[in-house]
């Protein structure tokens, strides 16, 4: 496993001076709660919404993740969000970018977003079934990708067949997240992550996997 979660993962731990065990659930187990000591925390580029936020706990806002739209390279047809309406589009299932093809995002303490595309074909699944389908060539199974800018530029690496068109489509802060219940250990996690960005490592590792510094100071 690779990637600046994975990275800022082993920094929080090795600040703590714990072993680190990386698990990978399926998004809808982490978001609807009930983790039942599975695991500690979730470090996982979250969006933070009203609805997770019943169940979860937020006691970090670590980066901004700028929204991107993903097509292959040889597509002609998509040049940017205007031109997605009739169109496939993948997302990640349960993700802020199904909630945003469907025209139903709300980023807490941000302005209405806008919408330029209408009657899309929402194509809900996994991250990386859908860029490899989408790699496959344009309309092939999708037509194009909604995603978080690290992992489109991850895929694009990967495959040598896609590239991103048109501007970022809108940033959202990403938060650690923490199972309800334990205002003690969400203090910790807090305080540790106020420590990994003063001391310069959020910001190498943003640097690393972004090219710039996208991370922000806590809360």
């Amino acid at each position: 496993m690779a990637g600046f979660d994975v990275d800022v993962a082993r920094a929080f731990a090795a600040k703590l001076g714990v072993t680190l065990r990386l698990a990978t659930p399926g998004w809808e187990t982490i978001v609807s709660g009930r983790w039942q000591g599975r695991w500690d925390i979730c470090i996982c580029s979250m969006s933070p919404t009203d609805e997770r936020a019943k169940v979860l706990s937020f006691p970090v806002r670590y980066y901004n993740s700028p929204a991107v739209l993903t097509v292959h390279k040889n597509e002609q047809r998509i040049k940017s969000i205007v031109d997605i309406s009739g169109k496939r589009i993948g997302v990640g299932t349960g993700s802020s970018y199904e909630n945003y093809v469907n025209k139903a995002l709300v980023i807490p303490g941000a302005a209405p977003i806008v919408y330029p595309f209408h009657d899309v074909v929402v194509m809900p699944g996994d991250e990386t079934v859908n860029f490899r389908n989408l790699a496959l060539g344009p309309g092939v199974r999708l037509d194009a990708i909604v995603s978080d800018l690290a992992t489109a530029e991850a895929n694009i690496e990967a495959t040598h067949n896609l590239k991103i068109v048109g501007s970022t489509l809108y940033s959202e802060p990403n938060v650690v997240a923490t199972e309800k219940g334990d205002p003690d250990w969400d203090r910790t996690v807090m305080q540790t992550f106020n420590e990994l960005k003063s001391d310069g490592t959020l910001t190498r590792l943003s640097k690393k996997w972004f090219g710039q510094d996208i991370t922000l100071d806590g809360h």
